[in-house]
């Protein structure tokens, strides 16, 4: 159902409760939402669409509102497919609409779509008359990819903030706007769940967009995922959460070095214990922590991953390879800021020992600066091996320390 949000402005988005993931590895605990804003005016813009998924769903909304072939324009300010999935079926239906996107969403667009369309491109600044309404178009690149930028909405008696992804959260509930959450701190949860996953290798982007929209007074901001944020409720409190984390630094008096292993039979366990022992013989002020990886949220431990100044990976080999919680742990490496960061291998083995081998040529391929010696133990370590575990944690320690 389309809901009204004033004169100008429709959300014609739809809400998904029931997801459960995005984008294969982020969690929606309590579902997500796919908006989608209709502005009626001389010109009638729609900005966004949404996952293919929800076409027809999406497609009821719109046409409470207007014909498909009265729309103008078509806003992408961002063209992943849970974005940009039901634009296929759109444009054939809104035959008249131009569509509007960035220089790299267009590049984007002809690959998702596979086919070649007119775009007009949004250089920053671009604006765009809709007759009481105009419309500013706010470069923001890699927020959180290449094409992403903001649409800015301005009118005599409001100004309103397309955001995007920006600012956004994964958490569905019915009454759209933030003064209507019933669950608060479930959304509190999600926004900064968000956060992490989506923006948190962005955080210098983070900033630069944050300085962008600076100074604007603005009544709303639409994001793409989530509920609509009003400016006497939410609005502010969002902005100032994501300026809080992404300016989090490391504490750079110690640095932080994390440990992750699984252990079958306690045997990379044992070894890990040593090879801490080992990095703190090197430097006694290093904070060093274990995990083990099947105790813990993978969500905690990519955090714990990402922030860390060094990490090691331990692993034993079952069926020739890593275990499935070690390979889950890797797929949330930020590949992008942990980049030369010192990283080390280790683990214990029975009748063959791939694992090792397999994680360690993962992270070259990286680009991640992999300790050149890995520890590779024959079953139960005995009192030699695990000197060797300590004389491995000490010249890894001494590598970057």
């Amino acid at each position: 159902m389309a809901k009204k949000i004033n004169d100008f402005i429709y959300y014609v988005g739809v809400l998904n409760p029931n997801s459960r993931i995005s984008d294969v590895i982020v969690k929606t605990d309590f579902g997500t939402s796919y908006n989608s804003f209709l502005i009626k005016d001389k010109k009638i813009a729609l900005v966004e669409t949404c996952h293919s998924d929800f076409f027809e769903d999406y497609l009821e909304n719109i046409k409470e509102i207007c014909d498909l072939d009265s729309i103008d324009y078509i806003i992408l300010n961002h063209t992943e497919p849970d974005h940009s999935g039901a634009l296929k079926k759109i444009i054939k239906l809104a035959s008249n609409a131009k569509i509007i996107c960035s220089k790299a969403g267009a590049i984007y667009l002809k690959n998702i779509l596979n086919q070649d369309l007119d775009f007009i491109i949004a250089q920053n600044d671009f604006e765009l008359d809709l007759g009481k309404n105009k419309i500013k178009f706010i470069s923001a690149p890699f927020l959180h990819w290449p094409d992403s930028m903001f649409s800015l909405l301005e009118n005599k008696n409001f100004k309103a903030l397309f955001s995007c992804d920006f600012l956004g959260c994964h958490f569905c509930e019915p009454g759209i706007f933030d003064f209507k959450i019933k669950f608060l701190s479930d959304y509190d949860l999600m926004l900064e769940n968000y956060f992490k996953n989506i923006f948190g290798s962005f955080k210098k982007y983070v900033l630069l967009g944050l300085e962008k929209i600076n100074g604007i007074d603005l009544d709303f901001i639409f994001t793409s995922h989530g509920p609509v944020l009003t400016k006497n409720n939410l609005l502010g409190s969002v902005i100032e959460k994501y300026k809080i984390w992404a300016s989090e630094k490391k504490d750079t008096k110690n640095k932080y070095v994390a440990i992750f292993y699984c252990s079958a039979y306690g045997n990379t366990f044992e070894l890990a214990k040593k090879i801490k022992t080992g990095i703190l013989e090197r430097n006694k002020n290093l904070d060093v922590k274990l995990f083990n990886i099947i105790e813990h949220d993978l969500n905690f431990l990519r955090n714990e991953l990402n922030k860390s100044d060094a990490f090691l990976i331990g692993s034993p080999t079952i069926n020739r390879d890593a275990v499935a919680p070690v390979w889950n742990l890797l797929t949330g490496i930020d590949a992008i800021n942990n980049k030369n960061k010192n990283v080390a291998v280790f683990g214990s083995f029975g009748w063959s020992g791939e694992a090792t081998d397999f994680i360690f040529n993962r992270l070259k391929d990286l680009k991640l600066k992999v300790f050149e010696d890995k520890l590779k133990i024959n079953f139960v370590p005995s009192g030699k091996d695990l000197e060797s575990a300590k004389t491995f944690g000490f010249e890894f320690a001494k590598s970057f320390v």
